[in-house]
């Protein structure tokens, strides 16, 4: 079986590329210890995304032939749930769930004051690198909608100044 780029893979399924970044062979690491199991594909995604900041076309196509599984399984999940990201996020993410309790307590308000106080449209990152702003359909938490998570931390009940204030010092242009 070759790699994304035609190798062959050696003894432990590492090929030519990834043999040059250690990233994979941390990645290989963690599928030996799930045993190749295909059922440990969202595991799997987990590490990746941890160890190169996003899923790039490249890593899943390794995952599934590390896992014997079909590249559009990997891909299906991948884009499936909001937590994987096919392209590189910002150094700090804000998500903005939009269900629809958040949506009618004002998540569309928070979103429009993040578009326009940082210039990066919804799924968009900074030029720098520094933030990232996500919209996804429901974040499960809808007792305290709107709710917003700051990278990992989510939070509830917030009005776009409560959101803008949270933001300063994180990048982007206003924010």
């Amino acid at each position: 079986m070759d790699d994304v780029a035609g190798v062959a893979p050696d003894a432990q399924g590492l090929t030519g590329t990834a043999l040059a970044d250690p990233r994979y062979r941390e990645l290989d690491a963690v599928v030996r210890r799930y045993h190749r199991r295909p059922d440990s594909l969202i595991e799997v995604l987990h590490v990746a995304q941890r160890l190169f900041g996003y899923l790039p076309r490249e890593v899943l196509v390794y995952v599934a032939r590390s896992l014997a599984v079909p590249p559009s399984l990997v891909y299906g999940v991948a884009t499936f749930y909001h937590f994987f990201s096919l392209t590189p996020r910002g150094r700090h993410t804000v998500t903005v769930c939009t269900g629809t309790a958040c949506y009618l307590k004002g998540a569309g308000r928070i979103l429009q004051a993040l578009e326009r106080a940082t210039g990066i449209a919804a799924g968009g990152v900074a030029p720098d690198g520094t933030l990232g702003i996500e919209a996804v359909r429901c974040l499960g938490p809808c007792s305290q909608a709107p709710v917003v998570v700051f990278d990992e931390e989510v939070t509830g009940e917030l009005t776009p100044e409560d959101v803008l204030r949270r933001l300063r010092g994180w990048g982007g242009d206003d924010a």
